[in-house]
């Protein structure tokens, strides 16, 4: 087993594809975080979870089911659920928990699940393939999504999986298709609003939230570990599925329940940011900006339309000595290499803490 892990790290090694943690650089301009409003050091956001500790504790001592349900938890998402328009939410402890454990849970007996390609790996690790069927369309391909549905029309237990804004490649969803075409044909939908939530949509509350899908046959994810800044998600969904998740969703069975800290902070982040539109609106502008001058320059950005900006490389080196000249100029950004995207890459994420001056020092890096 050793040889194999030895084999396996060095065979990374040589594909420029072995990871390791490095320390971040207090004093340099950070592209890589996904703080997208600028609230992680927030004194008010801060103060909301020590108040929620002091009432419930600095942890949950256990499993919702078990010790771990507090008052907090339930009034969260009820406003949750109102907020999205559906009759319930379920908070479960990350993003990732709650991508992979709802797919696992909806892995049903001849169930077919319907991805876009490029959908988070979260949601591929809950997949049970003993159980259910993956089918896979070309990312935002909806021409393609419809003939699988067509395929598997006589299906009763199809369900399609997509992100509402994609957090490598920094573009959106149809929402507006995704709707029709679960409904014409009967099938669930499951949305994952991690880099939509604080950004976009109506108050900042997620792309899904500007479209009217069937509440009884959508489920919506969310974050509070990217623009609300602290950690957890959450499932909109209706009664009868959160029910159903409660009862088969082993991430959220088996796991402690998040510390009272996340939950407050989180949850007063969540009404903030329902008042910070222009602060959304600059963040944007300042987004489209950067991502005009990176092509002038003559990077590939793969029609990015978000504050997430993708450059393109056809080399990992490329990627990795891009990355480390940024970094030399105190620059941070993240370079992303398969399988985490189909293709090498510096990921730029703009947020609300960035200045006009932080965007030019980037470019003329970049230069």
């Amino acid at each position: 087993m050793l040889d194999y892990i030895r084999n396996c790290l060095d065979d990374l090694k040589s594909k420029n594809l072995y990871r390791s943690l490095k320390d971040r650089d207090e004093m340099a301009v950070d592209f890589s975080g996904n703080d997208y409003l600028g609230l992680l050091y927030n004194k008010e956001s801060i103060e909301a979870g020590r108040k929620a500790a002091k009432i419930y504790g600095s942890g949950s001592s256990g499993s919702r089911l078990l010790s771990g349900n507090k008052a907090i938890f339930e009034e969260f998402e009820s406003q949750i659920a109102a907020d999205k328009n559906f009759e319930s939410a379920l908070i479960l402890n990350s993003g990732f928990i709650a991508n992979a454990s709802t797919t696992q849970a909806l892995s049903i007996p001849d169930g077919v699940l319907i991805f876009d390609k490029l959908n988070h790996a979260s949601m591929y690790f809950g997949i049970d393939p003993t159980r259910a069927k993956l089918v896979r369309y070309k990312h935002l391909n909806y021409d393609e999504l419809e003939d699988i549905l067509k395929k598997y029309v006589d299906c009763k237990n199809k369900i399609i999986f997509s992100e509402t804004v994609f957090g490598m490649d920094g573009d959106i969803a149809d929402l507006r298709a995704l709707s029709y075409l679960s409904q014409k044909y009967g099938a669930l939908l499951f949305l994952d609003e991690a880099h939509a939530t604080g950004l976009y949509g109506k108050n900042g509350l997620g792309l899904s939230t500007d479209f009217e899908f069937d509440p009884s046959k959508t489920l919506v994810m969310g974050t509070f570990s990217k623009a609300l800044a602290s950690s957890g998600a959450y499932i909109a969904c209706s009664r009868l599925l959160k029910d159903y998740l409660i009862q088969k969703s082993k991430g959220f069975i088996y796991s402690t329940a998040l510390s009272p800290f996340c939950i407050g902070a989180a949850q007063y982040n969540w009404r903030l940011t329902k008042t910070l539109e222009n602060e959304r609106r600059r963040v944007l502008e300042l987004a489209g900006v950067l991502r005009e001058k990176i092509s002038d320059l003559g990077y590939n950005t793969i029609g990015a339309e978000t504050n997430i900006i993708p450059i393109i490389f056809e080399k990992m080196n490329d990627a990795l000595s891009v990355n480390q000249k940024l970094a030399e100029r105190g620059i941070i950004a993240s370079a992303i290499r398969p399988p985490t995207s189909p293709t090498p890459r510096i990921r730029l994420a703009v947020t609300a803490a960035h200045s006009e001056s932080d965007l030019e020092r980037l470019l003329e890096a970049l230069k």
